[in-house]
């Protein structure tokens, strides 16, 4: 409270210009106390000699200077006074053209200068090679299409270069600089997963263990029988991409189509017309038993009776074939432009033993589940065509984290999905998206999923990644049988469990978090004679940090530091050089 009288009464008392500094301090504080006490006092009483003869006009203004390592943590407190607007723009005129001077001196390097010397390492050229293994370490690929114009004007500068190999400064400029933020994020290490590498070895490590697993039934006969016995993977984050196993081979979408066809119709006609027609239940039954809810509505839109009427719900008026080149465009655009194909032999194979689908779609007619005017035989096809889309472990993971990224595709960038049809989907598939396993899979992975015929598992860990499986060989709940091992040993590894970041609870791996274990919450500047004997912080690990904007011996530089565990606090051994100052605040937690 003190401060704030202070900083009130001081605005009262100085003049407005703000070229005239404030020199002095308040000795009296008494002064400020209340409005009795401020009568009482004599003019000027409570101000120091200076502070008086800058009252009368005495004190001739002088600029104040601060030295390079004590700047003032703040530019504008309670009692600062608001420059006026020409001031404010001719500052900011000034300090760009000093930037652009800076700049074009070699004081200010460009990101991309910044990015070819950290690859370089001191060299004045670098290979193109060293530039694309250094790129695919970050989890960036040399087909990503975020990185077109990158690689196209890469092959045409090595053509001109004499070599056709090594790259200058000012070569490597010019190829980079059209995507340099998205290779500035990746360098820095600003991607969901900061250590791709690390995180890739785990991944194959799962792989591999999943992979040497045996037993499970193949249910889905027109998949070739030479890939019955094979196990693809393919892991799509928000912003990378890694592939195990021959990821190309197309499958049929099956079951796993359910939640997108469902998350299209909330999209279309949102959450309570949907839900008019079908429940959010589940059932405890087989997924194609002819069985509804007391309402007689479907339980769900997992289940086959569900999956039908939600069928129906696709643009209701329009014909099979344009239903059906909607849908297709919409998966599309979810998949980024990767894969998506239709299998005629799935087609004609799902309707000609499809007698149980006709029976779940003759009692949901005589029970009045379709909107009005569906044509029932119309919807069955479309349901088989929809069931016979064709994907890749690639673009079905893609589409999976289109649903981790709140809808919007990773690739593209594009909204795709609503939040609202995203959330629905979500929550559906985490409570009855693996047939009779969707409470034990809850209970054990914790993450939204669906599982197919064919042998694939829609997994998705939301703000972090999509995950396809394949694998055709079946438990007899109709899951595949690896696929349920991965997903299993990967929550047990990393805690991607919707629980798993409880307090107390058991600790596991982050691959969120650099290192696996940080969490870093903010950065403060401090000047050097602000003292910090203690703050209370969970972890601080050793920081290589290189300051952009200066090429001087200490632009790179180490703050090690060791965490007592005593109260969670933190004391600092050793202080930056004296023109850098910085500390990482972890959450207390």
């Amino acid at each position: 409270m003190l401060q704030f009288r202070l900083s009130t009464a001081l605005k009262k008392l100085l003049p407005t210009s703000r070229e005239r500094p404030l020199t002095g301090i308040v000795r009296h504080k008494g002064c400020f106390s209340s409005s009795s006490s401020r009568s009482s006092c004599p003019p000027h009483a409570h101000l120091t000699p200076a502070l008086r003869s800058l009252r009368a006009g005495e004190h001739r203004a002088l600029p104040r200077t601060w030295p390079p390592w004590r700047r003032p943590l703040c530019t504008k407190t309670e009692g600062a006074i608001e420059p006026s607007e020409p001031a404010k723009k001719d500052e900011t005129v000034q300090e760009t053209t000093a930037e652009d001077k800076r700049r074009k001196a070699g004081i200010l390097p460009s990101l991309e200068d910044l990015l070819f010397y950290t690859i370089a390492e001191g060299q004045e050229r670098i290979p193109a090679h060293k530039f694309i293994t250094a790129l695919k370490a970050t989890g960036l690929r040399t087909g990503d299409p975020r990185l077109k114009e990158c690689m196209d004007m890469l092959k045409v500068t090595l053509k001109s270069t004499s070599d056709g190999v090594m790259l200058d400064r000012h070569l490597f400029k010019k190829c980079v600089q059209s995507n340099i933020v998205l290779l500035t994020q990746a360098f820095r290490k600003k991607f969901v997963i900061p250590d791709f590498m690390s995180f890739a070895a785990h991944i194959d490590k799962l792989y591999d263990k999943a992979k040497n697993m045996s037993g499970g039934q193949v249910r889905h006969p027109p998949q070739p029988f030479s890939t019955f016995d094979l196990f693809f993977l393919h892991v799509c984050f928000l912003t990378l991409k890694h592939t195990v196993g021959d990821t190309k081979v197309p499958f049929c979408l099956q079951s796993c189509v359910k939640p997108l066809k469902y998350a299209i119709a909330v999209h279309d006609h949102g959450t309570e017309y949907v839900h008019r027609f079908i429940g959010k239940e589940p059932s405890g039954l087989r997924f194609n038993k002819l069985f509804l809810d007391e309402d007689d509505k479907p339980h769900n839109p997992m289940v086959n009776a569900g999956a039908i009427v939600c069928t129906s719900l696709i643009k209701q008026r329009a014909s099979n074939a344009e239903k059906f080149d909607y849908v297709v465009n919409f998966l599309n655009k979810m998949a980024g432009n990767e894969y998506v194909g239709f299998s005629n032999a799935t087609f004609q194979s799902e309707r000609e033993s499809g007698d149980r689908n006709f029976a779940i779609g003759y009692y949901l007619k005589e029970k009045k589940c379709f909107p009005e005017g569906t044509d029932m035989t119309s919807i069955l096809d479309f349901y088989f065509q929809l069931c016979s889309i064709e994907v890749t472990c690639e673009s079905a993971s893609v589409m999976a984290a289109t649903l981790a990224n709140g809808g919007f595709c990773p690739i593209t960038g594009e909204r795709v999905l609503s939040p609202e049809s995203v959330r629905n989907t979500l929550s559906l598939m985490h409570s009855c998206g693996m047939y009779d396993f969707s409470g034990q899979f809850a209970f054990h992975v914790g993450l939204p999923a669906k599982s197919g015929v064919a042998g694939g598992i829609l997994l998705v860990v939301p703000n972090v990644m999509g995950i396809m499986c394949w694998s055709p060989p079946l438990d007899k709940l109709g899951n595949s049988v690896r696929g349920i091992q991965f997903c299993q040993d990967l929550v047990s590894l990393f805690n991607f469990h919707n629980y798993d970041n409880l307090r107390h609870f058991a600790k596991k791996l982050d691959p969120r978090r650099e290192g696996g274990d940080q969490r870093v919450s903010a950065l403060f500047h401090l000047p050097p004679h602000l003292a910090i004997p203690a703050c209370p912080i969970n972890a601080l690990h050793s920081i290589d940090f290189m300051h952009p904007f200066t090429h001087s011996k200490n632009s790179k530089f180490k703050m090690k530091c060791k965490v007592a565990s005593f109260e969670r606090c933190l004391k600092l051994n050793h202080l930056l050089p004296n023109h850098f100052h910085f500390i990482w605040v972890f959450p207390y937690i």
